[in-house]
């Protein structure tokens, strides 16, 4: 019988990896100066392939409960479709890293924590940073005011009413091939299985999504192709500060200057059979 089982052992990995050479089809979207007037930025969309095996989805702060009200319902409205777009990026090959910052107590212990912990630490040539601030010497100011906090509700909530829970809502599952940090472990872990390719998705856009050590700004200085699912993404923003525009309008100049400064953006329709994501609220 062994004959046989090795037999039948080295079809199905054949078909394995005939599966997973399928390369992921991606349609990204970035902004580019106007060779017209290069004060003006116009919207350049291409598609692209990735190895599915070189790359990895990064879930950035899709905590359970956030001290903003609005927050916390806004990630609990697109968590089933990301968790959609999760699942079938797991069946294609793609490593997902679950990354709930200041959580991670909740997954002591378990195989998903312990894959991030155990990638070995490597050298890089521009040191890791525990948070990558507004580099200005890459970017222009946000073009929204954050600095209130960027709760939208009315009234607006106060953090120190309103404690949050830092678990990862439950609505997206977490398998036992994941990984969970919220550190540069998470880089460490890209680079032992030879990641090249990183999709991060999450909140909040203009903050952690940014500048979280696992997210866009320090994975473009370390050297990796990084998009941005802005479908899959919200910010902090409200809407009685600067530019005075809706949330949804505040978020989308914030994608659109992740696109001029930093990396190309996607939606989930690249990985679902349906049409981008938008909020119920958004009627833009």
């Amino acid at each position: 019988m062994k004959p046989i089982n090795l037999i039948t052992s080295t079809i199905v990995l054949a078909m394995a990896s005939s599966l997973s050479a399928d390369p992921l089809v991606l349609h990204i979207q970035q902004q580019v100066k106007d060779k017209s007037d290069a004060s003006q930025f116009i919207a350049q969309r291409e598609k692209i392939n990735w190895d599915a095996s070189a790359t990895a989805i990064v879930v950035c702060d899709m905590w359970s409960k956030h001290w903003c009200n609005g927050a916390t319902q806004r990630v609990a409205e697109m968590a089933p479709r990301m968790n959609r777009v999760i699942q079938t990026a797991r069946s294609q090959g793609v490593q997902i890293i679950h990354c709930p910052s200041g959580g991670l107590g909740f997954y002591t212990d378990t195989p998903m924590r312990q894959r991030a912990q155990q990638a070995p630490v490597v050298p890089t040539k521009i040191p890791l940073q525990d948070w990558c601030s507004l580099d200005p010497e890459r970017e222009s100011e946000l073009p929204i005011d954050d600095s209130d906090g960027g709760c939208d509700c009315q009234p607006k909530c106060n953090s120190a009413d309103n404690p949050m829970n830092l678990r990862q809502i439950a609505t997206i599952e977490i398998h036992d091939q994941d990984a969970i940090t919220d550190s540069a472990e998470a880089y460490y872990l890209m680079q032992q299985k030879g990641i090249k390719n990183v999709i991060v998705m999450g909140v909040h856009t203009n903050m952690c999504v940014l500048g979280r050590p696992f997210s866009i700004r320090q994975l473009v200085y370390q050297g990796q192709n990084v998009l941005l699912m802005r479908d899959m993404t919200d910010t902090m923003y409200n809407s009685r500060q600067r530019p005075f525009v809706s949330h949804f309008r505040g978020t989308d100049l914030i994608i659109e200057h992740i696109e001029r400064y930093w990396c190309p953006t996607i939606t989930s329709a690249d990985f679902v059979d349906e049409q981008p994501f938008s909020f119920k609220a958004d009627t833009e």
